[in-house]
Formats: structure tokens, sequence, C-alpha cells
């Protein structure tokens, strides 16, 4: 394929694919407390309705990514597309909490299956020159999801019902089936990888479900405060010892899941680590920015909503941009320079007080998101190209096994350093972190904020030593 020659049908098809994605990652979180009302439910049993989508997401990308890469892309990217929806009109007619939790868990696996083989078809639809390109626009479909996610479902809760925020998703999805059956009637369809053994090590399959489960229980701490201490340390020691059976029949076993020697590429190895910290970072400088902003410097909902979206229309605007520097720079430069921007969201909510100016919280986000646009372009096109053609689909699920467990281990560790730093300073050792005392609040958030901050910094010397110029391409 040449640099003119761009199969716009399939490039179309893979970013609706990430926008439902986007949408409905985003859609659902600001339903929360009107959902939990209306299943007569309390907000802890609404959380497991979020846990079980990031469960099966996270612990099925990398088994839908070897799957992808074996029998076909494109084929395994419809039928998640059907069970997108299926299980979107399953969780609007939810009748309790617990059959909202299970279906939850369906539309997980839908997500898994798409987005374990967008990034990958979207590359496929262009030339391995434009790999940048075709990443920034998958980034921006994402991100116009994540934009228009929150005040979508916002209107539809308030003029409509909170179940039709789910039966929303499923036209975006229908279009979505609809140009997979046209690029299949047009022969637009890539011809599966050349894989020698086209077996699936279902032995194997099930370890990483199990060991992944394991994890994210394990540092999420809205399980492990529900748990026994006993029961804490003998998650743990599962986790420990599913893991190690994994590693060890990954490498004994002719066709793994995960072929462990991936991790042999240093620009696969040292983005994959860069893109954990990442997850860890943005999550530990944004998830109590809004207690701060609505509960200390008393602003409106309706405004924080407002100063939120500033961070993902860097992101949607940038990306492309982004993606044709990389496609002549290379993807470690940019990617790097997104990261200072992260580190420089920390630092600077670091100093940020009981009286600060709202501008300063907005100051954050806007670097926040052009951290977002220069890092994930960059990165993710790291990944993808640093791998040989049959192992796309699994970089591609690698992604986002990273970046949710990032995510994870970020809510747990904030939420750690916020209420440690809150005892500390309080001197208070059973004390809740709560903006009724807004000074050590604050005070608190700043060392959250440093540490992410931190993070930041060391994603950044990782991204700096990931290797060539350009990521080799195969």
């Amino acid at each position: 394929m040449t640099q003119a020659q761009v199969n716009w049908l399939l490039l179309s098809n893979a970013a609706l694919g990430n926008f439902l994605a986007g949408t409905s990652s985003r859609i659902f979180s600001v339903s929360l407390p009107t959902v939990a009302n209306s299943l007569d439910t309390t907000i802890v049993g609404i959380s497991w309705a979020v846990i079980s989508y990031q469960i099966s997401q996270i612990s099925l990308s990398l088994i839908f990514g070897r799957i992808g890469d074996i029998y076909g892309r494109h084929t395994l990217f419809g039928l998640g597309l059907i069970v997108s929806a299926l299980a979107s009109l399953a969780c609007g007619l939810s009748q309790n909490v617990t059959q909202l939790i299970i279906f939850r868990m369906f539309q997980g696996v839908g997500a898994s299956m798409t987005q374990s083989q967008g990034r990958a078809l979207a590359m496929e639809a262009m030339s391995k020159e434009s790999s940048g390109k075709a990443q920034g626009f998958m980034t921006t479909a994402f991100h116009t999801g994540v934009l228009i996610g929150p005040s979508m479902g916002g209107l539809i809760i308030d003029y409509i019902h909170w179940r039709a925020i789910f039966f929303a998703l499923i036209p975006i999805a229908m279009c979505a089936m609809a140009l997979t059956v046209l690029n299949r009637a047009k022969g637009n369809v890539p011809a599966p990888s050349p894989v020698a053994d086209r077996s699936i090590d279902y032995w194997g399959a099930l370890l990483l479900i199990g060991a992944t489960i394991a994890l994210i229980a394990s540092v999420d701490h809205r399980i492990m405060e529900s748990l026994a201490p006993a029961l804490r340390v003998g998650l743990i020691l599962i986790f420990l010892a599913v893991f190690g059976g994994f590693l060890y029949r990954e490498k004994t076993t002719p066709s793994p899941i995960l072929d462990l020697s991936l991790f042999r590429i240093r620009m696969f190895t040292l983005s994959g680590l860069a893109l954990l910290l990442v997850g860890v970072a943005q999550v530990m400088i944004g998830f109590v920015l809004p207690f701060y902003l609505q509960d200390v410097l008393k602003l409106k909902p309706s405004f924080i909503g407002l100063m939120f979206v500033s961070a993902p229309i860097f992101t949607v605007t940038l990306s492309p941009l982004v993606g044709w520097a990389v496609d002549k720079v290379g993807p470690r430069l940019p990617a790097t320079i997104g990261i200072s921007f992260l580190a420089s969201a920390g630092f600077v909510g670091s100093y940020l007080r009981t009286d600060s100016h709202w501008l300063s919280a907005v100051l954050v986000l806007m670097l926040w998101g052009l951290a977002t646009s220069l890092f994930f372009t960059s990165n993710h096109t790291a990944m993808i190209t640093s791998v040989p053609t049959e192992h796309r689909g699994v970089a591609t699920g690698a992604i986002y096994v990273m970046f949710g467990l990032g995510t994870t281990f970020g809510v747990s560790l904030g939420t750690l350093l916020l209420t440690s730093s809150f005892r500390y300073f309080t001197g208070d050792p059973v004390a809740t972190p709560t903006a009724a005392n807004p000074e050590m609040f604050v005070r608190s958030m700043n060392f959250s904020f440093m540490v992410g901050g931190c993070m930041a910094l060391l994603a950044m010397l990782l991204s700096a030593l990931r290797g060539e110029r350009r990521a080799a391409v195969h």
C-alpha cells in the first residue's frame, strides 16, 4: 500500500468502534448515583458494575488479541460489536444490580474484542509509513467519545431515563456493524496473519484470566476493603501462584497466548512500562481534582464539567498532528515530551491552595490534555509497530492491559497516599480525608499530586530509553 492508498472504509470502521468504546467508558460514570437509587443499591453495590467491566476488559484483551492474530482481526472485531450491542441492550433492561453487574461484564467482553483489534486494523488500513497517522485517528476517535460521553449521559438522564444511556450505544454499534458488513462485501477484510501454529492455548488463557482477576482484586481498594485481612493475604498468594503458572505455561507451550520473547524487544517493553506508569500518574493527578473544585473552591458541578472538557479537547484536536509528527521523527521524542507535560501537571497541582483561582486547576487540566495527545498516539504506535505483524493483535491487547492496570493501581495508590497523608497532617490515625478540613485536605492532595508527578518522571526516563528513532516495522 502506497502513501496515497488509504482504505478509508476500514479506517472509519475501526475508528467508529473506538468511538463506541470511548463513549461507553464514560457515559455510565455520570449515571452512577441515579442508577444506584433506581435499583435500590448502595454506591459500593453499583461500583461492582464498574469493576466487572474493568475485569473482563483487562483480563480478555490479550487473549482476544491472540485470537485475532490467528483467525482474523476483522471477524473478531465484528463479533465484538455484536456482543457490545446485545450487552448494552441487556444493561438497559436490568431489573436489579446483580443483573447490571453481569451484563456490564459482557459489555467489557465486547469492548475487549473490539479494542484489541481496532488499532491493528487501523494500521492495516494505511501504509506502514503512516502508522502514526493511523494511531492519531484512533486516539481522536476514542477521546471524542470520552469528550461527549458525560454530557450526553447527563442530558439523557435529565430528559429521558438512565436506561436510555445504554440504549443510546446500540445505534453506534449498529452503524459500526454496517461498516463491518460493507467492508466484507467489498473485500476490504485483511487476511489473517501468517501464524505457523494456529492452535489456542486454552490453559494459558484460563491462567491469564485468573491471574488478571486476582491482580485487579489485590490492587483495587474497594475489593480489598471488603475482605478480611487473611483473605487479602490469600488473594495476593493466589495471584503469585497463578501468575507463576501462567509464565511457566507460556514458556513451555508451542503456541502461547503471550510470546514472552516479545519482551526482548526494548521498544515494546519500555513503551509498555511507560504506559503503565502514565496510567498510574494520570489517575493520581486527576481523581481527587473534582473534590477539590467542588468541596474546597465551591464551584458548581456544571462549571466543573465545562472545565474538564479542556483536557479531551486538546487530545481530540492534536492527536492527528501528533500522528503526522510520529511518522516523521519516530515515537520516542513526542511521547517523552508528552510525559513531561503530565509531570508538569502533577507539580503545578502540588502548589494548589485552598484559595487558588480556578484557572490554576484549568492549567493542570490543559497540561494533562497535552500529555494525553502527545503520549498515547506516539506510545501506541511504538508498541504495535515494534512487534512482528503476526503479533500486532497481542501488542494492541497489551496496550489496554497495561493502561487498565495502571489506572487501577493509580486509584488504589492515590487513595492510600491521600488517606495516609491526611492522617499524618491531622494527627488522627483513623481520620478519613474530607474537605470539611480544607487545609489538611489540600495538603494531602498536594502530596498525591507530587508523587504522581514523580511517577511521570520515571515514565519519562523509560520513554527516553525505549530505543531507536523509529519503531521497527515488520
